[in-house]
């Protein structure tokens, strides 16, 4: 199948939970044997006009990202690639109205990746591109519940979840190292410091922690364990890929999930999935919680307080490092899910 993914933004050239999501899907997409292209704004260097990495081949629609410059413009490069299903991921949202342009001369679907909506995104834009999509895909049922307020049927929304390495869980050796992780990148969301509270609860209790992840908010985050007098049993180990931080997983008990803003909580997926007993403090606008509902190793808390008691409670589990119910997770399971759904898509097509 020829899938053609319209994303201005790109992971090489602004990497967020959105542009990680649509460059795991291409590349796995490509190692399937689908010809893949990414139509989006041009992030190498020199004059050749399409470049291909990792089995995709990403097409320059323009030199700079310019919302309202590569909507234009993307129909035509969408022309030029003759696709069999369009993939757009939601923002900006007028790329979406653009694809759709091209969709309706080459009849074919748009599939929508809806992640979450990017600062200066407008809201009256963002429900056209929500309702201009064959199939919205979300990576969980609270996004799901954003797209279904702006006018999306039900029966138009899928929820395909982020995906894990799930031989590599089975396969890694087991790095005792810590007790009680976090791992997130450490944003202005990463809420690590009610992680922190609650260790600071536990300071009479036998630990070790450790936090995965890095960003703008870490030398804060480290000034916070410094004074809350628990950094000398805190370590920082910085961004870590899964070879690395896997047997970390495996080998620690308790995963706390705190952040503040998730629309899919990909390390909390890893860290069950890796055998710990995964503790979630609810948030409003995070996703987290609905990894452990039907999970015999997971607690939903509302404080730090209540995060440290369950934290305690945890010793009453058994050490495990592999947990098969996640099994489902990984990445050849879920791309097989978005193949289905472009199948099911280019099928029902008659929308436009």
């Amino acid at each position: 199948m020829r899938i053609a993914f319209v994303s201005m933004f790109t992971e090489q050239l602004r990497a967020d939970g959105a542009t990680r999501r649509m460059r795991r899907v291409a590349e796995r997409l490509a190692a399937h044997g689908h010809d893949v292209s990414v139509l989006c704004a041009q992030w190498w260097e020199g004059d050749v006009p399409e470049f291909e990495q990792e089995g995709v081949n990403y097409v320059a629609v323009t030199e700079t990202p310019s919302a309202t410059t590569f909507a234009s413009k993307v129909p035509f490069a969408l022309r030029r690639v003759k696709p069999d299903v369009i993939h757009a991921t939601n923002s900006p949202p007028t790329q979406v109205t653009g694809a759709k342009t091209a969709a309706r001369l080459l009849r074919v679907p748009v599939v929508v990746d809806w992640w979450a909506e990017r600062e200066g995104d407008s809201r009256g834009a963002s429900k056209r591109a929500a309702r201009g999509a064959k199939r919205v895909v979300t990576p969980s049922q609270m996004v799901k519940t954003t797209v279904r307020e702006f006018g999306v049927s039900e029966d138009a929304v899928r929820v395909v979840p982020e995906s894990i390495d799930f031989d590599l869980i089975r396969e890694a050796e087991t790095d005792d190292r810590a007790d009680i992780l976090y791992s997130r990148h450490l944003d202005q969301y990463a809420n690590v410091e009610s992680f922190f509270l609650a260790l600071a609860e536990l300071r009479d209790k036998d630990w070790r922690a450790a936090v995965v992840g890095d960003g703008p908010e870490r030398a804060q985050a480290e000034q916070t364990a410094a004074d809350l007098r628990i950094d000398d049993r805190v370590e920082f180990l910085g961004e870590l890929p899964p070879e690395e931080f896997v047997p970390i997983m495996k080998g620690a008990h308790v995963f706390a999930q705190t952040a503040a803003v998730e629309p899919f909580a990909t390390p909390l997926l890893w860290a069950l999935a890796s055998g710990c007993v995964g503790i979630v403090e609810y948030q409003a606008r995070s996703s987290a919680h609905e990894l452990v509902v039907n999970c015999d190793r997971g607690a939903r808390v509302t404080s730090p307080q209540e995060l440290a008691d369950e934290i305690s409670a945890a010793a009453g589990y058994s050490q495990e490092s592999l947990n098969e119910a996640f099994a489902a997770y990984d990445h050849d399971d879920v791309i097989r899910r978005y193949e289905t759904i472009y199948e099911d898509a280019v099928d029902d097509y008659g929308f436009f």
